[in-house]
């Protein structure tokens, strides 16, 4: 048996971490041979390879990005994608393929894998921790981590000056990042894309921080919008799944809380600075965790499926069923974080 292994659509910290254990427990229980294939599904498309072995993977555990190299290559927007994969996994006799990624990567694989007879299993990858079907993705506790670090220090600083911290995080559609680091950070106020926020009120409560003798922290998620207004974007490119590039409100929201409220009000975008570095312990477990699934669903034949997070326990889902929606911040949870606001 050879397995070929990619990693698809934005690096997160543990990618690395899932290959070792893939390779490790692919070599050592099974005897299987591994292909990594190169950024994503690119390299299943152009024939791109490198060999993934024992010796390669060592040293990888604590080391972030991915060593195969990532992009947001979707084979169905290519001339002959479909034909040209299948192509390529003769040429290399790969029997069946480990797609390690996000709500793209992974739908990719479920199509190959279900109109197509590809033999595909998911692990779930995103720092947004969007994916219905698992607890949590990992990276998303290394994001959280960083994202509160950061929002710590600018606590400090915003004080020194008395002004407003407007800090923008990742997160895309869903409000998990903002929600945790806020909430861990001691944020005075959280705004995420599953409840749109008003102006006016996000302006009182900045000033009755202001009146407590305390300089106000505003976490927001690159998603959230306004209540009368659309999504701020710095730029409307799309990507090959037709994704806007987000980022912006951050900007947007401090310039409107300065004229409304008289108060300074400055802008920290954390951007990649979350996706990048070494994992958390935590990311390390979960990682390490599904990449020993991910083998053993490949021993199975368990085709179309993905490894997922229920408790403590990895179980395995259909991939068409963790793609088919996203996993949002339930209300009821956004509410708790609503005592600390103002």
């Amino acid at each position: 048996m050879r397995v070929g292994v990619l990693t698809g659509g934005g690096d997160c910290p543990g990618l690395n971490a899932v290959m070792r254990a893939v390779v490790r427990k692919g070599v050592q229980a099974y005897g299987y041979d591994f292909t990594g294939f190169r950024d994503g599904w690119r390299g299943p498309l152009d024939g791109e390879t490198v060999r993934l072995d024992i010796p390669a993977v060592r040293g990888m555990l604590p080391r972030g990005g991915t060593i195969l190299g990532s992009s947001r290559t979707n084979p169905f927007k290519e001339e002959d994608g479909v034909r040209r994969i299948k192509e390529n996994l003769a040429k290399y006799e790969v029997d069946a393929l480990i797609a390690i990624g996000g709500e793209d990567t992974l739908g990719v694989a479920a199509r190959l894998t279900d109109a197509y007879g590809i033999r595909c299993v998911g692990v779930p990858k995103t720092i947004d921790n969007d994916l219905s079907a698992t607890d949590y993705t990992f990276g998303f506790n290394t994001a959280v981590t960083v994202a509160t670090e950061a929002i710590d220090r600018l606590h400090t600083t915003a004080e020194s000056h008395m002004r407003v911290l407007v800090v923008e995080v990742m997160g895309r559609h869903a409000g998990w990042i903002a929600l945790h680091s806020g909430l861990a950070g001691g944020a005075n106020c959280i705004l995420i894309p599953e409840q749109r926020f008003d102006v006016e009120e996000v302006c009182g409560w900045v000033t009755s921080r202001f009146r407590a003798s305390y300089a106000p922290i505003v976490v927001v998620a690159e998603g959230a919008m306004p209540k009368d207004g659309q999504m701020v974007l710095k730029d409307e490119t799309t990507d090959s799944f037709g994704h806007v590039r987000l980022s912006g409100v951050g900007e947007w929201l401090a310039k409107e809380i300065e004229s409304r409220t008289g108060k300074e009000a400055r802008t920290t975008v954390l951007g990649h600075v979350q996706r990048g570095g070494t994992p958390t312990a935590f990311d390390r477990w979960l990682a390490t965790r599904f990449g020993l699934h991910a083998i053993d669903a490949v021993r199975d034949e368990a085709w179309g499926s993905m490894v997922a997070l229920r408790g403590t326990d990895v179980v395995r889902v259909p991939l068409a069923k963790a793609t088919e929606k996203l996993k949002t911040v339930d209300p009821a949870l956004y509410e708790e974080a609503g005592v600390f606001f103002g």
